[in-house]
């Protein structure tokens, strides 16, 4: 079997390179160390079973689409991040504090964050001193153990179809309020959410509350033509808290059980901006008493530290469930969720890696992380 399978020294034969039948794929011999002919491996018991077996796994274990698209998404960012940092420990050598200083000025580029930053080196520091560590190059896997704990990672695995995160619950009208500034893909978040949310089998209905943009009530309209749901909407100007009261009257009529309502982005002033969302949330509340079931913020990753800026802002006025981090995959500052993880309790609930519609992926650590480090997600 082995000389089927090796082949002798010298010689290579059709018969040698055969691909061994399914029945002796299932019943290859364990050899011993020291069986083997002086021209043939010295192997240790059960190698040739461990290694077709592996080898099997590997060949037919399908690519989860799914970890795919974060992968591909975040390709600029492991670029222009982890790529770095993965030179820099190999290339400087001894750890120093040339070496810290060059990993901070990576990091705040990578818009990862001041507050970030600071903690991921000092665990590393503290790595060092406590294994005594005097090359620089072991520090890669130990910043991605720190970076799973910036984000809360608990080990646990992703399931194959992942799970909904948001708080949808059957028997209610559920609404999710969505807001941020202009510009960054709000409009459009709404739409691939609304997607996802018909594909789980909701009936969904929009409500174009940002009444202040002409464009915003046309765009959500189109997308609704699109996706085959009903868009409550009003004229350009209205009163965007009138809009939702209809809207939630209307979806409570047609026995919807998800109503999303994209606000406005910009006003005269911030000022105005969040008091029309107060005004909105007093609505809601008085419709429906534990309304709005979510509030997600959707910031541009590619603005970096102003969609942290952003988030602050909102998180006082909103009470922000979650976070839907747009345009990820157009950016080599993914950092920013190692940012926003750092600084807020709020978790991301998705990103958006793509133009298309289906483009709207569930957020979690574990495919982030082991796409950010170009590792396989298994």
């Amino acid at each position: 079997m082995l000389k089927k399978l090796f082949g002798k020294k010298g010689a290579s034969t059709e018969a040698d390179m055969a691909v061994p039948s399914a029945e002796e794929q299932t019943a290859v011999p364990s050899v011993e160390e020291g069986e083997a002919g002086a021209d043939e491996p010295k192997l240790k018991k059960g190698f040739l079973r461990g290694a077709w077996e592996a080898t099997k796994k590997l060949a037919l274990t399908p690519v989860d689409p799914w970890f795919e698209a974060v992968a591909k998404g975040l390709d600029a960012t492991r670029k222009g991040l982890v790529n770095q940092v993965a030179s820099l420990f190999r290339l400087h050598g001894k750890v120093d504090e040339a070496l810290w200083q060059e990993l901070e000025d990576i990091l705040i580029m990578s818009d990862v964050g001041a507050a970030a930053t600071e903690k991921i080196i000092e665990e590393l520091r503290n790595v060092v001193k406590e294994k005594k560590l005097t090359t620089a190059e072991p520090l890669l896997e130990e910043m991605r153990t720190i970076l799973s704990k910036v984000l809360n990672y608990d080990g646990a695995d992703v399931p194959a179809e992942p799970v909904e995160p948001l708080n949808v619950e059957p028997g209610r009208l559920n609404v999710i309020l969505m807001v941020g500034v202009n510009g960054t893909g709000k409009t459009t978040s709404t739409a691939k959410l609304t997607h996802r949310l018909k594909t789980q089998g909701h009936k969904v209905i929009l409500a174009a509350a940002d009444t202040f943009r002409a464009a915003a009530i046309d765009q959500l309209l189109v997308w609704g033509n699109r996706l085959g749901v009903d868009v409550i909407h009003q004229s350009e100007g209205s009163d965007p808290a009138a809009v939702v009261f209809d809207a939630v009257n209307a979806a409570k009529a047609r026995k919807a059980d998800v109503l999303i309502v994209d606000t406005a982005g910009r006003l005269h002033s911030k000022l105005n901006l969040m008091e029309e969302l107060r005004k909105i949330r007093r609505v809601l509340t008085r419709e429906i008493p534990d309304a709005p079931h979510e509030t997600l913020l959707v910031l541009d990753a590619t603005t970096g530290q102003n969609a942290v800026n952003q988030a602050r802002t909102f998180n006082d006025v909103a009470n922000l469930t979650g976070l839907v981090l747009a345009k990820l995959d157009g950016t080599a500052k993914g950092g920013i969720v190692v940012a926003i993880a750092q600084e807020f309790q709020i978790p991301v609930k998705y990103i958006g890696l793509g133009e298309k519609i289906e483009d709207l992926q569930v957020f979690h650590p574990k495919p982030f992380l082991s796409a950010l480090f170009g590792e396989s997600d298994g």
